[in-house]
């Protein structure tokens, strides 16, 4: 099967919410038989996508926005007890991550799992978000911003008549000036910690 490879854009802008904006995300890639998601806006188009091909939990990943333009690298980071994924914006010529994903839970018992994420790492200057799911196999899922408030929310999409779409269709709210493409890194770094795509 031939591959569509991404192409690294080092010109993509970071759109930023002017409002509060709902997403749909298909945690399928758009590739027959690939690995992935696809992201939509309200309207029906396509924003984001992560493509891997045959590869489930690759060890790198490239979110891409609708033209295939790569706007994050996210690249697993091995480390003794826990899983970490770091993530470098194709437009930093520096070898520090932007962000870093880390799982703090307790897969053994599948309680709360609470992520650990720094950001601003590429500048000297990290602060913190948090990642909170209330369940290991959990509807819903929340980010906070280091002063504990909300960033962007996710939970299983359901239809006009009420009806759950599964675990593959999840829907994500994202909070007034924020930028799209680092929540959605953070959000398939999340997806990549816990195998989900």
């Amino acid at each position: 099967m031939a591959k569509v490879h991404p192409f690294h854009s080092f010109e993509t802008t970071c759109p930023f919410t002017s409002k509060q904006e709902t997403f749909t995300i298909w945690m399928k890639s758009l590739i027959l038989n690939g690995n992935g998601c696809t992201v939509f806006d309200s309207q029906g188009q396509i924003v984001f996508r992560v493509d891997n091909y045959d590869i489930r939990c690759a060890d790198e990943v490239f979110l891409m926005d609708q033209k295939g333009n790569v706007l994050f690298t996210i690249l697993r980071k091995k480390y003794k007890f826990s899983r970490v994924w770091e993530g470098f914006r194709s437009s930093n010529d520096q070898k520090e991550p932007n962000f870093r994903v880390r799982s703090k839970g307790n897969r053994i018992h599948r309680e709360a799992l609470t992520y650990e994420v720094k950001l601003g790492l590429e500048k000297n200057q990290p602060y913190s978000h948090r990642i909170e799911c209330s369940t290991w196999k959990s509807s819903f899922c929340k980010i906070s911003d280091q002063f504990g408030g909300l960033v962007a929310e996710l939970r299983r999409k359901k239809a006009s008549c009420g009806v759950d779409l599964g675990e593959d269709v999840v829907s994500m709210v994202v909070e007034p000036n924020i930028d799209l493409s680092l929540i959605m890194g953070l959000v398939v770094a999340y997806c990549l910690i816990n195998c989900k795509m």
